[in-house]
């Protein structure tokens, strides 16, 4: 089993991955003050509930992509506690499958590499993913895999803070999905523009971004916070909640050494990961939600 640690700025999600499959995703909150002996403690706490005494968990290997410079050695020690080797930590220097295009490659989110990475190896060229999130963002990949760069708004939970914090007269208001565009009252409105718009700013920047590229493209949507937009969103797409734990895997298995020696970690197993390449089906529509593992 791989362990993938994807560092956000609200959340830390650890995911156990095996033959392709993710086996688990549990979160627990990212605080930039924590040491690495810190987080151990929250993982093992983690790991704890999804073992048993004769099937003990086993990581052979770790990767791990941060936005959260603070705290990504931090991470990465807790990382190499569990395998016993240095986990493969994504940046554009390793191999992704994309040939980067954009003015500073160093500066594009290490997650936006990784969905980018994911979707460029299993969908239909080009590519369009949108992680909903802290923050929306879209990434475009070309025809020839040429990270091209993207777009980057506030997320719906950020922008719904914001606006209840900035507007005296305007309250907290729950994320749900609205039953209109047209708000009846305070709180539909609020969701009507956040939500749904959401859902238009996606057809919309996708449009634009067809155009731009002079071709249809696919779009892949992901985050914890897209089972509220993608039932309003027009253009055909797939929600795909897993897409970053199965790209972490995708880049680990694309970088990590092909052979893995006794280490002398905690805990680590021997067997090496194979990567299965899923051929997409051209044809794409729009999913319902999926709830995660966990």
């Amino acid at each position: 089993m791989i362990l993938a640690i994807d560092v956000g700025n609200t959340t830390v999600a650890l995911g156990g991955i095996r033959d392709g499959r993710v086996c688990f995703v549990a979160r627990m909150d990212t605080v930039r003050t924590r040491t690495a002996a810190e987080y151990r403690v929250e993982m093992d706490k983690i790991f704890s509930h999804r073992r048993h005494p004769e099937r003990p968990v086993h990581f052979e290997g770790a990767v791990l992509t941060s936005v959260v410079p603070q705290i990504t050695g931090a991470l990465a020690e807790c990382a190499r506690y569990y395998t016993g080797k240095k986990p493969v930590i994504i940046s554009p220097e390793i191999r992704t499958g994309l040939t980067m295009g954009v003015d500073d490659p160093r500066a594009v989110g290490k997650d936006r590499l990784v969905d980018a990475a994911y979707a460029a190896a299993n969908f239909p060229l080009p590519v369009v993913t949108v992680d909903l999130g802290t923050a929306t963002t879209f990434n475009v990949v070309d025809a020839d895999r040429v990270f091209r760069g993207g777009v980057i708004c506030p997320g719906l939970s950020t922008g719904l803070r914001a606006l209840g914090d900035r507007c005296a007269q305007l309250p907290q208001v729950h994320l749900a999905s609205p039953k209109g565009a047209i708000g009846t009252n305070t709180e539909s409105c609020m969701l009507s523009g956040s939500v749904m718009g959401t859902a238009v700013l996606i057809d919309g920047m996708v449009q634009r971004i067809e155009e731009e590229l002079g071709q249809p493209v696919t779009l892949v949507v992901t985050g914890g916070l897209a089972k509220y937009v993608t039932p309003l969103c027009r253009h055909p797409l797939t929600y795909d909640p897993e897409m970053l734990m199965k790209g972490l895997a995708l880049l680990y298995q694309l970088n990590a050494p092909s052979h893995h020696g006794a280490g002398g970690g905690k805990k680590h197993g021997t067997r090496e990961y194979p990567h299965a390449k899923r051929p997409y089906p051209r044809k794409r529509s729009c999913r319902e939600p999926e709830a995660l593992v966990g």
